[in-house]
């Protein structure tokens, strides 16, 4: 399986994830990696932290070859290496980066896509007014009844966001019954397509402290929240809640369900990280390709020392692998059957004859 893997911020960490996860060369057997980037900075970042692994220079994925580490150069243009620095020209780089990657994965020519993390400060422009991949990917491979819906995932749980990268003041008026029992069905879809599972379960966090304590703290539970899970309920859907953040985590009450909603950001991934921050994963669910990345950011602190560790980013590869596998196994089995049966019984006549 062909694997697109982004390069990020030229000053960030996503480089040296590359290269340390490629480094072990159980890692080929896998899947053929195809790393998108800047030649130029790639064999900076490669002689600044001593590691010896080759690439091989490919014009797109069509020319990937099994058991290398191969590279589409994606400009030729030079690119000033500042470790741990912010520059719109380290942002400009990730961004020629992930756009020729995902035109690759639209195509079909790699089964998923992996991105290395990248500077939110640094890559706005006119290009990408976004605020981040989730927000980017909508715009780039929506898909036809879904919208992007940030997961984060490990072997742990799975946490998805009705809101992800809001200001906190802006929160509780983008938070309406409508968007929330949209992200529930892309959840629900993406859990049976994406993950394998048959009848998932879904639980679905407040707003408020206390779940607004019968409105005493906020009313958004009565009048937005529990109308949604109802009329999603009434529908078909398990979904449960609304359960207040802090007693659901500390409870351990996610090792109930196969997935978690959370209202806003920081709800969500201040308990993920707190609990998987080694090997979780950033998955997009509801858009056209496969997208994962690890769960962390840049680590400007850690740019350049040949220090972070790349399980993160590992177990994003991995599960991109895992979720392109369960797509492709779960359209194939909805796929009409009369085409086959027509072609089977055809094949059986002609067998007779």
């Amino acid at each position: 399986m062909k694997v697109a893997l982004t390069q990020g911020d030229t000053n960030g960490v996503g480089l040296e994830l590359i290269f340390k996860t490629f480094s072990d060369s159980a890692m080929f057997e896998i899947c053929t990696p195809v790393v998108y980037g800047h030649a130029k900075v790639a064999a900076y970042h490669r002689r600044a932290l001593g590691i010896e692994l080759p690439f091989k220079m490919v014009a797109s994925a069509d020319e990937a070859e099994q058991g290398v580490l191969n590279f589409v150069n994606c400009s030729d243009e030079d690119v000033k290496i500042e470790f741990g620095k912010v520059a719109p020209e380290a942002g400009q780089a990730a961004f020629v980066a992930l756009e020729r990657a995902v035109q690759e994965a639209r195509e079909g020519k790699v089964s998923a896509l992996v991105t290395a993390p990248i500077c939110k400060a640094s890559i706005q422009s006119a290009n990408f007014p976004y605020t981040g991949h989730t927000e980017y990917l909508q715009d780039s491979v929506p898909a036809s009844d879904t919208t992007a819906l940030m997961v984060l995932c490990n072997s742990m749980m799975r946490v998805a966001l009705v809101t992800t990268h809001l200001p906190v003041s802006e929160v509780s008026f983008s938070v309406t019954q409508e968007v929330i029992e949209q992200h529930v069905h892309t959840l629900y879809h993406s859990l049976c397509r994406d993950f394998g599972l048959s009848a998932p379960r879904i639980a679905v966090l407040a707003l408020n402290p206390h779940a607004g304590d019968s409105g005493l703290l906020g009313h958004e539970e009565m009048e937005v929240i529990q109308p949604a899970i109802k009329s999603l309920a009434d529908a078909g859907l398990p979904v449960y809640g609304p359960f207040p953040a802090d007693g659901f985590f500390g409870a351990a009450q996610y090792r109930q369900f196969d997935a978690v909603l959370a209202m806003y950001h920081d709800q969500g991934l201040a308990p993920f990280k707190a609990l998987c921050m080694d090997d979780g994963v950033d998955f997009t669910a509801g858009v056209g390709i496969v997208r994962t990345s690890p769960d962390h950011g840049t680590a400007f602190d850690l740019a350049g020392r040949g220090q972070v560790r790349p399980d993160s980013f590992r177990s994003a590869i991995y599960a991109a692998i895992d979720i392109a596998r369960h797509r492709q196994a779960y359209d194939e089995s909805h796929q009409s059957p009369l085409p086959k049966l027509y072609h089977d019984r055809r094949e059986e006549r002609n067998g007779r004859s």
